[in-house]
């Protein structure tokens, strides 16, 4: 087995651990320097989404209108979305013009420490990992298919697994499939 099959497999072993109990507190500071706990919710919050993205990956931003969409969709069912910057070199000035470029609101997080990416699991951007109201990673991988390889896309997802994995978290069901294999730009710095 390769040593990328070796870290898939260690991924998915802890999505199974991950999915028995509910991640620790973790504080990291969001990009007016405040300590935000983006996995401690309130009464309404019914999950939490993790999405891990970078400034200069071609595939996070081509991801943004959908990112946005399913944003749209399920914010007003309870659900809280996080951007989530994993990249040490990204800066908040960096991240605020990414913000403004690609019409985010103001809901990022600066990862550099990668406090996060020990909870969530993702090797590349972009990368959702979903939390359920309880704080137990339920689903981690791709926002949907529309990335096959490098420099090969669909003009349209044939798969929509963060939509899939919401919609099964909010119903009260399990995930049918808990962790799926994104494709996109590594994250920098992963140990």
């Amino acid at each position: 087995m390769c040593a990328m099959d070796m870290r898939r497999l260690a991924g998915l072993v802890l999505v199974a651990s991950a999915t028995l109990g509910a991640a620790a507190p973790v504080r990291i500071r969001n990009l007016s320097g405040q300590l935000v706990d983006p996995l401690g919710a309130s009464p309404s919050t019914t999950a939490t989404v993790l999405l891990f993205i970078g400034t200069e990956c071609p595939y996070s931003n081509r991801s943004a209108p959908e990112i946005q969409r399913i944003m749209t969709r399920f914010e007003p069912r309870g659900v809280r979305f996080w951007l989530i910057y994993p990249n040490a070199i990204e800066t908040s000035a960096i991240i605020r013009a990414h913000l403004r470029e690609f019409g985010y609101r103001d809901i990022a997080l600066r990862d550099p420490d990668h406090a996060l990416v020990k909870i969530a699991h993702p090797e590349v951007t972009p990368e959702a990992a979903v939390f359920d109201r309880t704080g137990r990673l339920v689903y981690h991988g791709r926002i949907d298919d529309r990335f096959v390889s490098l420099g090969k896309e669909r003009p349209a997802p044939t798969k929509r697994d963060l939509e899939d994995a919401l919609t099964a978290t909010l119903a009260g069901k399990p995930v049918a499939t808990p962790a799926t294999q994104a494709f996109g730009c590594y994250i920098g710095d992963l140990k």
